[in-house]
C-alpha cells in the first residue's frame, strides 16, 4: 500500500452555499504549520462542521497487489485494503503543480469535479506526481 502523503486536519470553515451535497472546507494542519488545504466533500456521505479534526491521506493504490491505475474496484474476500481504515475514499488526478514563493507549492487534484487544492512546503509534498490519486478520510 502506497501511501503518499498524510496528516491530520483542523477544519477552519465549510462552505455549503452553492451546492445541495456537496461543502468546500478548508483546514490547517494540525503537525505542519505551513500546510494548508481546501477540499470539496459530499457532506452527505461524510459530514463535517468547522472546527472537526480529520485524517487526510493520499495513496496511489489501496493494496499491495494494485499494479496499474484502473480505477476503484470491489476487493476480493478477505482482501485487505487501505480504503478498510478510512469512512470517505475518492478517486482522482493530481493535474497542476504551482510554485509559490520559496519552498511553497500547491498541489491541485480533481476527484471527478470535486477538487482539492493542497498547499505547504515542498519537502512534505515532494512524493506527490502527476498521476491518479486515492484520497481517503476519517474522522
Amino acid at each position: 500500500m502506497s501511501t503518499l502523503f498524510e496528516d491530520s486536519f483542523k477544519t477552519t470553515s465549510v462552505d455549503s452555499a452553492r451546492y445541495d451535497r456537496v461543502s468546500r472546507i478548508t483546514a490547517q494542519s494540525l503537525n505542519h504549520d505551513d500546510i494548508h488545504l481546501s477540499l470539496d466533500v459530499n457532506t452527505e456521505l461524510f459530514p463535517m462542521s468547522k472546527g472537526d479534526v480529520v485524517t487526510v491521506a493520499l495513496a496511489s493504490q489501496l493494496t499491495d497487489k494494485e499494479t496499474t491505475h484502473s480505477g476503484w474496484r470491489e476487493p476480493k474476500v478477505g482482501e485487505k485494503s487501505l480504503a478498510d481504515d478510512y469512512d470517505y475514499v475518492m478517486y482522482g488526478t493530481v493535474y497542476k503543480f504551482e510554485e509559490g514563493s520559496g519552498e511553497k507549492v500547491a498541489v491541485y487534484v480533481s476527484f471527478g469535479g470535486l477538487l482539492l487544492c493542497l498547499e505547504g512546503g515542498y519537502r512534505h509534498l515532494s512524493s506527490l506526481k502527476q498521476e491518479n490519486v486515492y484520497l481517503l478520510m476519517r474522522a
